[in-house]
């Protein structure tokens, strides 16, 4: 399966970010898709996960302030990120199984 990520970028605290990750290559509506980020010198750590029924986890760090959905009709699963705070800078991968997307930059700075 191949994952791309897009939708990162430079955004100021409290600001919004969505990402998006388009999947192909496996039967997408069937199978979890999550979000992981990584930060500079940090190992790479859970963010949110859907589960193929429709039901969503999130790390308790972003809880109340992130929202995952899926469009299995497009393949893509989204992160919907409010309330940006700095320490929410990192490397943003979308997931699935044992496959990763490329990574999308989140900058979070004033």
């Amino acid at each position: 399966v191949q994952l791309q990520a897009s939708g990162g970028g430079l955004v100021q605290p409290g600001g919004s970010l969505r990402l998006s990750c388009a999947a192909s290559g496996s039967t997408f509506s069937i199978n979890n898709m999550g979000w992981y980020r990584q930060a500079p010198g940090k190992q790479r750590e859970f963010v949110a996960v859907i589960y193929s029924g429709g039901r969503t986890s999130y790390a308790n760090s972003v809880k109340g302030r992130f929202t995952i959905s899926r469009d299995n009709a497009k393949n893509t699963v989204y992160l919907q990120m409010n309330s940006l705070k700095p320490e929410d800078e990192a490397v943003y991968y979308c997931n699935q199984g044992l496959s990763w997307g490329q990574g999308t930059q989140v900058t979070v700075s004033s």
